[in-house]
């Protein structure tokens, strides 16, 4: 499976109801788990800087990692990026065929 990393910003009005996180993030994570079962997480941030969470994941293909994304829109992220994660001597590998 390939690896996602996941940012994601909240909204002013989310922001505010910081006590609030851990049910939010619970139904979050219920959704996820509904809807793409076969999604392993490796990890989960709160970050301080321009997003406020992190998840770095493992699925199967990226429209399975766009539904995560979609799931967090959903849910009331202002904005929130998957990127694609390579591991480094896999990368290192690729760099020596180019």
């Amino acid at each position: 499976m390939a690896t996602y990393i996941l940012l994601t910003k909240l909204p002013p009005e989310i922001k505010k109801k910081m006590k609030e996180r851990a049910a939010i993030g619970k139904e979050w994570m219920k959704r996820v788990k509904d809807k793409c079962p076969d999604v392993k997480f490796k990890a989960h941030y709160a970050l301080l800087g321009p997003y406020d969470f992190m998840d770095i994941y493992e699925a199967p293909d990226e429209e399975t990692a766009a539904k995560v994304a979609m799931i967090s829109l959903a849910l009331g992220a202002e904005s929130s990026e998957s990127w694609t994660a390579i591991p480094y001597k896999r990368f290192l590998k690729l760099a020596e065929e180019v």
